[in-house]
């Protein structure tokens, strides 16, 4: 057995044991998602929640001040941002936002892994929410909305972090490419569906997180995992070596891309800018 075989082995007999590390959701996402479900919360509890972190704060005025939001009037205060983001949006944009913090390492090739798997991720999100944007210019009554897809788009890899978490702890052992790249292909998927429901989300969170990397899961009606998998296509993050047209004409099918040079027009690119700004 080779020593990539044998690590797998030990990670699949802990993930079997419930003994691997599941990465907990921030504090301050899991106080802003309660707040957001209390039914009497307001716009200045929440924004007394959101305070409670000075980063995010700062954050969230800026996804308020962002081209996304489409406004050209400037807000400079918490609770301005908070009444222009909205209670509907707010739970899913602050929570995406707070994930960032799980994304941290002292071991430096671990770092670069969490780097660069964050980067990725960010990449696919900004693809799928200027994609989904578009397309509900044509379909408004769908049940599909921006800010649910903002969050499912940035934990859709999220099983990575259990795997560079262990080789963080063990970096003698596991810290090695070979091994993390083995790893992450095979165990990423079931792992994130594990951190979803440890989370106690569920349902289109579970679906795509276990899935987005399987081209062969397709959903009958449009979903959020069609979204995130046109993200991913578009970035290289699956089927960089394929053609990706052929991979795209599943989605025109299915009438979310009207053309192949959809990803490429004008209107196309102005959104896609439009969704970086809130990750600026």
């Amino acid at each position: 057995m080779s020593t990539e075989n044998a690590l797998l082995t030990i990670l699949i007999e802990k993930i079997k044991n419930d003994s691997i590390v599941l990465p907990t959701l921030p504090e301050i996402a899991i106080k802003i998602r309660e707040t957001a479900d209390d039914p009497d919360v307001n716009l200045t509890a929440m924004a007394h929640v959101i305070g409670q972190d000075p980063a995010l704060s700062a954050r969230m005025v800026r996804v308020a001040n962002s081209a996304f939001m489409g406004r050209s009037v400037k807000v400079e205060t918490l609770n301005q941002a908070v009444t222009r983001i909205g209670l509907r949006q707010i739970k899913n944009i602050a929570t995406a936002i707070a994930m960032e913090q799980l994304f941290v390492s002292k071991n430096e090739l671990v770092r670069e892994y969490m780097n660069e798997s964050w980067q990725k991720t960010v990449n696919v999100a900004c693809v799928a929410m200027a994609t989904l944007q578009i397309w509900l210019k044509e379909n408004k009554r769908t049940s599909l909305n921006i800010d649910t897809l903002t969050l499912v788009a940035l934990v859709h890899s999220i099983g990575v972090l259990p795997i560079l978490i262990e080789a963080e702890r063990h970096e003698e052992v596991f810290a090695n490419p070979r091994f993390l790249d083995v790893a992450i292909q095979r165990m990423a998927g079931k792992l994130g569906g594990a951190i979803m429901r440890s989370w106690e989300f569920t349902g289109e969170f579970v679906e795509v997180t276990e899935n987005w990397n399987d081209l062969e899961f397709q959903t009958e009606q449009v979903s959020y995992i069609d979204f995130v998998r046109i993200g991913a296509i578009y970035t290289d993050v699956i089927g960089k070596n394929a053609d990706k047209n052929e991979l795209l004409s599943v989605y025109i099918k299915k009438g979310i891309l009207p053309d192949l040079d959809f990803l490429g027009n004008d209107e196309f690119i102005e959104a896609l800018n439009d969704v970086k700004s809130v990750f600026a």
